[in-house]
């Protein structure tokens, strides 16, 4: 953040979340109204790792565009970013891992991997939220 006491609220995701990982989770708009189910079981719903393997790759595309749009390079339509998040556990402490891999078909090998290094390093906002928190590792594939 270039100046972390002047900043602009763009937009506050509000959802209603009742009964954990075995609930359902709604959104103050009405746009998301999922089931939820713990990770790996044989329930009807999704679960917070999968929620957050979406919005981070979503998220990691839009931020792609806003960077390759300043290095004035056409980001390709059928960019991709698949994410994998691990739920972890030691003892009594849970904690999250996370891979992504980019793929920018039609981009020289440099220039894709410019674009997601100053991606994950500055402009994603997810990114950014787990800097220092949990062990992430990203590749251009």
């Amino acid at each position: 953040m270039s100046n972390p006491d002047k900043f602009v609220v763009l937009y506050t995701a509000e959802t209603d979340t009742t009964g954990g990982r075995e609930g359902a989770s709604r959104s103050s708009d009405g746009h998301l109204e999922v089931k939820l189910s713990r990770p790996g079981s044989h329930g009807n719903g999704t679960n917070p790792e999968q929620l957050f393997a979406a919005g981070w790759s979503a998220c990691f595309i839009s931020a792609m565009g806003v960077v390759a749009n300043k290095m004035k390079v056409k980001l390709p339509a059928d960019a991709a970013v698949d994410a994998e998040i691990d739920l972890c556990n030691s003892g009594d402490v849970y904690f999250l891992r996370a891979r992504l891999s980019v793929s920018l078909p039609g981009l020289e090998r440099e220039v894709a991997q410019a674009i997601v290094d100053v991606t994950h390093r500055d402009t994603c906002a997810y990114s950014n939220a787990t800097r220092g928190n949990i062990d992430v590792t990203v590749n251009v594939v």
